[in-house]
């Protein structure tokens, strides 16, 4: 059964906003003001071009399992044909799992991406035991999977030095987390959808790497203006898009949704922007947004 709406906003409220900061060994302390990382550019992804083909795409699953109690089983979904991709890792969110964001995550797969999708032991749907607070530790799980599927079975179709997270709500924070307090600096970029900085903060450590967030304005779990003010902060090469009157899950989720359109596309942009250094698709997020999401590029 899904947790209700008004169940994970005061959870991400009260819970991941009270807790205070979760450190790399598990253990909290208290939450002290903190900046958005170094204004420093970020360097310029080496450049090239994403390809412009449609890849017909595979789906494995594994399982993986940290520190012999976090069991992790992962979805990935790659191009069939040979060569070597950008890695994507995909974190869902609250009561999520990979399955619901499908439709978007085989779309990034067709354009030239490996994107991997673990199910989080104690936040996804069905999980034996469910914890809010282990939000908090998932970065250290996200990393984990990268450095399992970089040794695993689709190694040979992975380009190492280009990889990349991306997450929804919960998973928003637990990226968020990957370049805060579980910095993972083989990370080159991030898109945040529906995000807060609750519980992992906005000291961004590390070299600078661009970010892409994505926030309707009229959600419903996570205020607007809690995912705005992890942009503000935030001193990197960044790009907000707004989706006017959009909710917490549906532009991430439903195919059908016009704003799916839109997240899809200007997400997939984005990514072939930062981790394929293409430059045409840094110039197309302007008319991506179209015809009713709003930008704010700073990249």
């Amino acid at each position: 059964m899904r947790v209700p709406t008004v169940i994970l906003s005061l959870a991400l409220a009260l819970v991941l906003g009270g807790c205070g900061v979760v450190d790399r060994v598990g253990r909290t302390s208290e939450a002290a003001p903190i900046p958005g990382g170094s204004a420093s550019a970020a360097p310029a992804p080496p450049p090239g071009r994403a390809p412009s083909r449609t890849f017909e795409v595979a789906t494995r699953t594994d399982t993986f399992t940290r520190d012999g109690t976090r069991v992790l089983k992962t979805t990935t979904w790659y191009p069939r044909t040979a060569g070597k991709y950008p890695l994507v890792l995909f974190s869902h969110g609250l009561q999520g799992l990979p399955a619901d964001f499908a439709p978007l995550l085989r779309r990034w797969a067709a354009a030239g991406f490996v994107v991997v999708a673990p199910a989080y032991p104690k936040t996804s749907r069905g999980a034996a035991t469910f914890d809010v607070l282990d939000v908090l530790n998932q970065p250290a799980d996200a990393s984990f999977v990268i450095t399992q599927v970089l040794a695993g079975a689709v190694k040979d179709r992975i380009d190492p030095a280009r990889i990349g997270a991306a997450g929804h709500s919960g998973g928003a924070v637990t990226t968020i987390g990957l370049f805060t307090i579980g910095r993972d600096e083989r990370l080159t970029g991030g898109v945040v959808f529906a995000g807060t900085g609750l519980g992992v903060g906005t000291n961004f450590l590390g070299a600078a790497v661009p970010l892409f967030f994505v926030h309707g304005d009229a959600d419903e779990v996570v205020a607007y203006a809690s995912g705005r003010a992890v942009f503000d902060a935030l001193k990197w090469p960044k790009a907000l898009l707004t989706l006017p009157g959009g909710n917490h899950s549906t532009p991430y989720q439903r195919e059908s949704s016009p704003e799916f359109t839109i997240v899809a596309t200007s997400s997939l942009d984005f990514l072939r922007y930062t981790l394929y250094g293409d430059p045409e698709a840094k110039t197309r997020l302007a008319t991506d947004a179209k015809p009713t999401g709003v930008l704010d590029n700073r990249l």
